[in-house]
């Protein structure tokens, strides 16, 4: 695979994604009862790359202002170009094309990885049923490269079952947020093939399935299903 340049790229905005975290928690803790499980799996410093299963339109918010550490998360590039725009550029989250080899968007998550900060990655690729039947190997690629561990991160409860793209919990509804174990590979020099980046996707695939199943035990939740298809085709 082709090796993306790193050199003179600018890191990501970092002062309000790290100082407005506390008071963005205090705020979503106002409407939805957060619990978050195995935060202490998350490494405390060092890169890390931040995995989770994707059901609601609240996942990205959730993913980057929960957690012990700051997360800049890969964001779809449509998102900046609404009202939420330049909300997203100045709390550092990343913009993505989904439909291309975005190297822009590789680069700058290697430059924060590179710096020892955290990215956040969907591996679906878009909102859904949240049960990872979809996965993409953009996630080993970047472990590859960086040597950074990934922590699987379960969503349960950000989307009511049989909801739209766009529905939200109910009130005072219960949001879990399940850390799993770090999953380690090591840092691979170029050249990586695309036959070690789909082996490296397909074991970490099968981690995120556990990892799924045990946070569905743990939690007591259900997933709330697919999207109805004619929403559907609006975020594919």
């Amino acid at each position: 695979m082709t090796a993306p340049r790193r050199s003179g790229h600018r890191h990501p905005p970092t002062w309000l994604l790290h100082g407005g975290r506390p008071a963005s928690r205090w705020l979503i803790r106002r409407r939805y009862d957060v619990r978050e499980h195995g935060a202490g799996r998350v490494p405390p410093q060092g890169p890390l790359i931040v995995a989770a299963n994707h059901t609601g339109v609240i996942d990205g918010p959730l993913l980057s202002i929960f957690g012990p550490r700051p997360v800049h998360t890969l964001t779809k590039e449509e998102m900046f170009r609404g009202r939420l725009g330049p909300l997203l550029r100045v709390t550092g989250q990343i913009e993505l094309d989904r439909f291309a080899t975005d190297l822009r968007a590789v680069r700058t998550c290697l430059h924060v990885l590179g710096h020892g900060g955290a990215v956040g990655i969907f591996p679906e690729g878009n909102r859904g049923a949240g049960d990872l039947i979809r996965f993409q190997n953009g996630t080993a690629y970047l472990a590859l490269v960086t040597g950074a561990p990934v922590v699987p991160l379960m969503m349960y409860g950000t989307r009511p079952r049989g909801g739209g793209k766009d529905a939200l919990p109910p009130r005072h509804g219960v949001v879990d947020l399940v850390y799993g174990a770090p999953y380690r590979v090591d840092r691979t020099p170029w050249p990586r093939t695309r036959r070690l980046v789909a082996a490296t996707s397909e074991a970490l695939h099968a981690r995120m399935l556990e990892e799924l199943a045990a946070g569905l035990a743990l939690t007591g939740q259900t997933m709330p299903g697919p999207i109805p298809a004619d929403e559907a085709k609006e975020i594919s």
